[in-house]
């Protein structure tokens, strides 16, 4: 998968991450070493990822594994992230804290303990609405998150398992609907706080210094973007300043 990744960086801006989702029930602690001694050195060498991301949860990685694999990752140059307590609070958030991760995604189950590791982190909390409505789950704390000092980004988490959505936009109007964010702080949390999420420092913003990626919309109040359902409220897409693929589309 990383090396169709590769393929795809020529023609489009990717940040490719190497993903350890679930581990066999057997030969788990084989597989665990092959993580560590074969699989990350492998994709460091090749350069096929930036980041190694650990899923930590009672039905995938224990916090013990986690540590051992994530380890090796930062060993071996590769950048740290986690998806943790989508289900339970096992310790996860606390281990990305921990260790400098770049991100902690899912956080359905983080309570007040975990809302205070992360504000004291430079790790970003990223929710996941899509996870919220298509499962049933709570909503991860994104208003305790941002209330305590925490960075908090919104994502997708586009998956066909628990998150099958595939619009930036609609996962923003989702954090403000189901998550309690404000518009500006949804916008903050799909722009730059997402950029710091993936390492990026140069981009998520419109300030001097900044490479020029940004949207222009249909409607002239940027509100919009977080209150418009169903209907796609980008009109323009440009990265480095330059338009990508222009939309036709016209509002109705």
């Amino acid at each position: 998968m990383l090396e169709a990744v590769r393929e795809l960086e020529a023609e489009f801006d990717l940040i490719p991450t190497l993903l350890l989702h679930v581990p066999p029930q057997e030969g788990r602690a084989e597989y665990v070493r092959a993580v560590c001694e074969d699989l990350i050195p492998g994709v460091a060498r090749e350069g096929l990822a930036q980041a190694a991301d650990v899923f930590c949860e009672r039905e995938a990685f224990s916090v013990a594994e986690t540590r051992t694999i994530l380890e090796a990752a930062r060993a071996h140059g590769l950048a740290t992230k986690l998806h943790a307590d989508q289900f339970h609070t096992l310790g996860g958030v606390e281990l990305a804290c921990e260790l400098g991760a770049l991100s902690v995604d899912h956080l359905e189950a983080s309570g007040p303990a975990q809302v205070a590791a992360l504000a004291a982190s430079s790790t970003v909390a990223t929710v996941l609405p899509g996870v919220t409505l298509h499962l049933g789950l709570p909503t991860a704390p994104a208003r305790a998150l941002v209330d305590g000092g925490a960075c908090v980004a919104v994502g997708t988490d586009l998956n066909p398992g628990s998150s099958p959505l595939f619009s930036a936009g609609l996962a923003l109007a989702l954090a403000v609907r189901l998550c309690g964010l404000t518009p500006a702080e949804a916008l903050t949390a799909c722009t730059v706080n997402a950029a710091a999420a993936l390492g990026l420092g140069d981009r998520g913003a419109l300030v001097p210094g900044a490479r020029a990626d940004f949207l222009a919309l249909h409607s002239a109040d940027w509100r919009d973007l977080a209150y418009t359902l169903g209907v796609n409220p980008v009109r323009g897409v440009y990265v480095g300043g330059h338009p990508i693929n222009p939309s036709k589309e016209t509002r109705p």
